[in-house]
């Protein structure tokens, strides 16, 4: 394990930036179908402010599909967490927890102190779940309640967002 200015590296991964979903036709005709229905409704009610928000979503949406999927390096140090280029310090967050129910779900989930930072969602991939919470528990409380993943995770899991 590496040492830097964070301390000595304890375990580290990589992740890709973002999932790339296997999507049927009959999806991207769903996707279309929908978003043109809503902007159809957008412009009967004049709110063109509605239909800017879906005509720019649908940009990011179809800008993040061709797009190159990056992996980012994600590494536990003695003095805290990073996630690419970024680094954490331990008392930037309350607590953590993981939820694993392979194949789907292998998640660590860090929440921060913070309000505008509510929650980190970091893909532990093929890296043993156990030996992360070991480390973990050094330097952060596990939240024993948390038993589901992140709503937000879920949806895009399952509507392959």
């Amino acid at each position: 394990m590496a040492t830097n200015d964070h301390g000595k590296e304890l375990i580290s991964w990589e992740f890709p930036e973002f999932r790339q979903h296997e999507r049927s036709r009959g999806w991207y005709i769903v996707a279309i179908v929908i978003g043109a229905l809503l902007l159809l409704y957008s412009v009967f009610t004049m709110n063109f402010l509605f239909a800017l928000v879906i005509i720019i979503t649908a940009m990011i949406f179809f800008l993040r599909m061709s797009a190159e999927v990056q992996d980012i390096k994600f590494a536990i140090y003695e003095d805290g967490i990073q996630v690419g280029e970024k680094f954490h310090e331990f008392k930037a967050f309350s607590d953590f927890y993981v939820i694993y129910e392979p194949p789907e779900i292998k998640t660590l989930y860090l929440n921060f102190d913070s309000l505008l930072n509510p929650r980190l969602s970091i893909p532990l991939g093929d890296i043993n779940p156990i030996k992360v919470r070991e480390i973990l528990l050094d330097y952060l409380e596990e939240d024993l309640e948390q038993e589901e993943e992140a709503f937000s995770d879920f949806v895009e899991r399952l509507f392959k967002l």
